[in-house]
């Protein structure tokens, strides 16, 4: 049995992933706009081979740079085909942040019918955020008709 108490290798989650035609400038990007923080980034020069962006309250994305060459890649990611939503407790802050950081806003800040505070963005490479303050339906929760 290990002693978890030390360990800081977060729990298991899902890490969803993106390619970048320029990571570098992207990690940046969501660094200083969403407020993700820089975990690891391999690579040499521009190259990513690949980068963990912690999402603070937990989780987070995998990206790296989009090779200049496909072929072989049966479901190869593109750059700008990718869409998140990211939980947050402040999201007006956040859009705050993020608009400063000059972020395309898509949606301004408002209620959903289902309790949740929401905006979304798209970053420079045309990535699609949406930020808000749905947790998700609870474990275990009966499916509504």
């Amino acid at each position: 049995m290990t002693d978890e108490s030390n360990d800081t290798t977060p729990a298991p989650q899902v890490w969803p992933t993106l390619r970048s035609s320029d990571a570098r400038k992207l990690i940046r990007f969501l660094i200083d706009a969403f407020g993700f923080e820089e975990t690891v980034v391999y690579g040499e020069g521009e190259r990513v081979d690949h980068a963990e962006l912690a999402w603070p309250p937990g989780g987070g994305v995998m990206l790296g740079s989009a090779p200049a060459e496909q072929a072989g890649d049966a479901g190869p990611l593109r750059p700008g085909q990718f869409g998140a939503y990211v939980v947050t407790d402040e999201p007006d802050a956040l859009f705050v942040r993020a608009k400063a950081a000059g972020a395309e806003i898509t949606a301004e800040p408002h209620d959903t019918d289902y309790g949740s505070r929401d905006f979304s963005a798209r970053d420079p490479e045309g990535n699609r955020w949406s930020f808000g303050t749905y947790r998700g339906a609870p474990r275990g929760a009966a499916p509504s008709s």
